[in-house]
């Protein structure tokens, strides 16, 4: 096990990031005794986090080392939610996935069974039962399947009451600080970080910088093929509470989250919020970091949204807004340390699904900067990886 020195480095570890991921690295990090210094060019929750939806689900994952891992998260949350659950305004809400054609049906039941047997809870619910949990469902829906476990979080409350935590142990975070260069020794080793604002050292740097996370890892000398994917969301006017009681979407939707096409794929989420908004998505596209409007897309949400919920065609929407998910080409995340820089810890590429995994990702971040066994292996999630699929290709 490692032992953490206030004598050698100035901090323990240093995470780069201060989204939701980096707020869980820090928070386990320092709840491990580590001194860590939290690093953004921005502020708090100022990329892919400030443009989630705070999804925290365990219904779209295919059985695999992917689901392993939301399901560990899954169990965190809510032990997170004990302490911090009101203030990050955390919802067990529960998600329905919907289907809107027998084939449809069929295969959602086929993936919920597979599901059942890694732990997920799962309920059919026949065309009558839907009615009862969100009565506003248009009759074309033949049926569904509903999570219990599937969770919302408010994304950018998360990320900071989870770094107000970690700061209440001692660590530092500084927003505007720009990361120069990750430093490393004669041995190769992390050695610390050159920053806007000067020079820091530590022995561990985690990389938890999202869709960001391929430029920090040029920054050590390595390479990461980290790419952002863009997605629209659209917000309604607010409704009375429980218009929508849970997330709601539609089969497709699974698979457009393990899709790798580059042009706009759509499928249907709605949900409700604490505030009453509802939010509408959900697409998926690969357009560099172009953030200018779709309507296209904007246009293809909405009639889905109304294709379920046609109550919301008479619904004002009050805006819209995108962000860009952390795409890796295999759709897992990089987690852990990189055999190609000692000290180096990946905590990125997460796609869409950063929220949801990132108590478990902060959780296996620090036990393996620790030098401890990890809750998960994390061979799947291994930085390496990609080398050896181009040795393979």
């Amino acid at each position: 096990m490692q032992h953490y020195s206030r004598v050698a480095a100035a901090f323990d570890a240093i995470v780069i990031g201060a989204g939701v991921v980096g707020a869980c690295c820090a928070h386990y990090l320092s709840a491990e005794g580590a001194s860590v210094a939290v690093l953004d060019r921005g502020w708090v929750a100022g990329g892919t986090t400030g443009a989630g939806e705070g999804n925290i689900l365990v219904s779209d994952k295919e059985p695999g080392p992917e689901l392993d891992l939301a399901l560990l998260s899954n169990r965190l949350w809510r032990e997170l939610g004990s302490d911090l659950g009101e203030a990050m305004e955390l919802e067990l809400k529960g998600g329905l996935v919907v289907a809107a054609s027998a084939p449809a049906l069929d295969a959602l039941a086929t993936l919920a069974h597979a599901q059942r047997d890694r732990g997920v809870e799962t309920v059919p619910v026949t065309r009558a039962e839907l009615r009862e949990l969100e009565p506003h469902l248009s009759p074309e829906v033949v049926g569904g399947v509903l999570y219990p476990q599937d969770m919302q979080v408010q994304p950018m409350l998360a990320a900071a009451q989870l770094l107000a935590a970690a700061r209440r142990r001692g660590a530092e975070l500084r927003t505007g600080c720009e990361v120069t260069e990750i430093s490393r020794g004669s041995d190769g080793r992390v050695t610390g970080v050159r920053t806007s604002a000067g020079p820091l050292t530590a022995p561990i740097v985690v990389n938890a910088a999202g869709t960001w996370g391929g430029v920090v890892a040029g920054l050590a000398g390595t390479e990461l093929p980290i790419l952002p994917r863009r997605g629209f969301i659209l917000v309604t006017e607010p409704l009375p509470p429980m218009t929508i009681r849970h997330k709601v979407y539609t089969a497709e939707y699974v698979a457009n989250v393990a899709s790798s096409e580059e042009g706009l794929e759509v499928s249907t989420v709605v949900e409700g919020t604490r505030g009453g908004t509802v939010l509408i998505g959900a697409t998926r596209e690969r357009v560099g970091f172009d953030r200018s409007v779709s309507w296209e897309a904007i246009g293809r949400i909405a009639a889905g949204a109304i294709a379920i919920f046609p109550f919301l065609a008479e619904t004002r929407a009050l805006r819209s807004y995108c962000g860009f998910r952390p795409y890796c080409p295999d759709h897992l995340p990089v987690i852990g340390p990189d055999p190609r820089v000692p000290g180096l810890i990946h905590a990125c590429g997460h796609e869409g699904a950063g929220i949801g995994l990132a108590a478990a990702t902060g959780l296996v971040v620090a036990q393996a900067a620790a030098g401890r066994p990890t809750e998960l292996p994390l061979d799947p999630f291994a930085a390496g990886r990609f080398e050896e699929m181009s040795v393979r290709v």
